[in-house]
């Protein structure tokens, strides 16, 4: 049976979830909030967990499913919208000597190529990437040639409700009534909505990121050494991230940050000391405890859902999540174990200490 879903949040998760219930047969609205410093922003569109042995398998499980799904939808997205999200198996050379042969035992036990270059690398060849931009330009797209509706600049204040049900999201003097509703607010899910509890644990991370331009580099595939990846993109550009800084919700660069990440790329390339970067910025993720996302339908109502808290891995985990946000919405049997991704699992992570660097 048709149902009418409204979203709120215009990055990748409510994005994505918004494409695939359409794709469904559902209607869909969807506000984008446009908040400065979205966290798409504050990535490079690396379709892989950084060291993926060093997560939770809750996170992983999510991220795999994503980076197998992304070629298709890339592709499906693509002819829908007329805007090439930049798809690229490129692989990636990770230079982590503490950890390659963690890294080859995992990839070994969870059949993921890998291989040893000798010395301190390791190539995972299936790494692929996308354009975060162009990614996100396509999914609005997609969504409005499969008529689905977009509200641009979109404040979501609250949502009107009648008992256990929300019966309207509210804008201003505007009401959006729908039979079903998705907070996926992004870094700011952390706070509440009116008459809403905020999602437990979820705080802005911030991400500073560089770009050189093309020319400046041979580089072709990602680069990962201790924090720092360096992601070539299919027009030359090369892009150096990503800091995780606490500080709230400034979505601003600073001049201090930035020169320490100029310092750390060119000591991974040095080819990069002749040249200055040609753009920087900000963006804020939705950073949760071990990265762990909520998909869950919030406690205090029957027809309102949470996605959000994906962290560093929103683009990844898309298709995974949004796949199995759509079943619980919608009464099937989730294809994975929905556990890990419930709000009361979220009340029971804790932040460690010093787990997000106060640059």
């Amino acid at each position: 049976m048709k149902q009418n879903f409204f979203i709120i949040g215009g990055g990748v998760a409510g994005l994505s979830t918004a494409y695939l219930l359409l794709q469904q047969g559902h209607g869909v609205t969807l506000a984008d909030l446009s908040h400065p410093g979205q966290s798409t922003w504050a990535g490079a569109g690396i379709l892989c967990p950084l060291l993926p042995w060093d997560y939770d398998e809750a996170v992983n499980r999510l991220a795999m499913e994503g980076m197998r799904a992304w070629p298709e939808w890339a592709a499906e997205v693509k002819r829908l919208s007329g805007i090439d999200p930049e798809y690229w198996a490129c692989g990636m050379e990770i230079l982590a000597p503490q950890t390659r042969q963690a890294g080859l035992a995992w990839c070994r036990r969870h059949d993921f190529p890998a291989e040893s270059l000798g010395g301190n690398r390791l190539w995972l060849p299936a790494v692929a990437q996308l354009r975060n931009p162009r990614l996100l330009a396509a999914l609005a797209a997609a969504i409005t040639a499969q008529s689905g509706r977009i509200l641009p600049d979109c404040e979501i204040t609250g949502l009107r409700r009648e008992g256990r049900k929300a019966v309207a999201a509210m804008a201003g003097q505007a009401e959006y009534a729908a039979d079903v509703f998705v907070w996926a607010g992004g870094a700011w899910a952390g706070q509440a909505l009116a008459g809403m509890a905020p999602v437990p644990h979820v705080r802005p991370v911030r991400g500073q990121m560089l770009l050189y331009a093309p020319g400046n580099h041979a580089l072709e595939h990602i680069l990962y050494q201790d924090g720092l990846y360096l992601v070539p993109r299919r027009d030359g550009h090369l892009l150096a991230g990503s800091t995780l800084e606490d500080a709230g919700f400034d979505a601003s660069t600073t001049p201090e940050i930035l020169q320490k990440l100029h310092e750390a790329a060119c000591n991974l390339l040095p080819g990069l000391r002749a040249h200055a970067p040609v753009r920087s910025w900000a963006g804020l993720r939705p950073g949760s405890p071990d990265n762990i996302p909520v998909i869950d339908r919030h406690p205090d109502f029957d027809n309102v859902w949470v996605s959000s808290g994906h962290f560093r891995y929103g683009v990844t985990m898309a298709p995974a999540g949004s796949r199995l946000l759509a079943e619980l919405m919608l009464g099937s049997s989730p294809h994975l174990d929905p556990a890990p991704y419930t709000w009361d699992a979220a009340l029971g992570r804790k932040w460690l200490k010093d787990e997000v660097a106060h640059d």
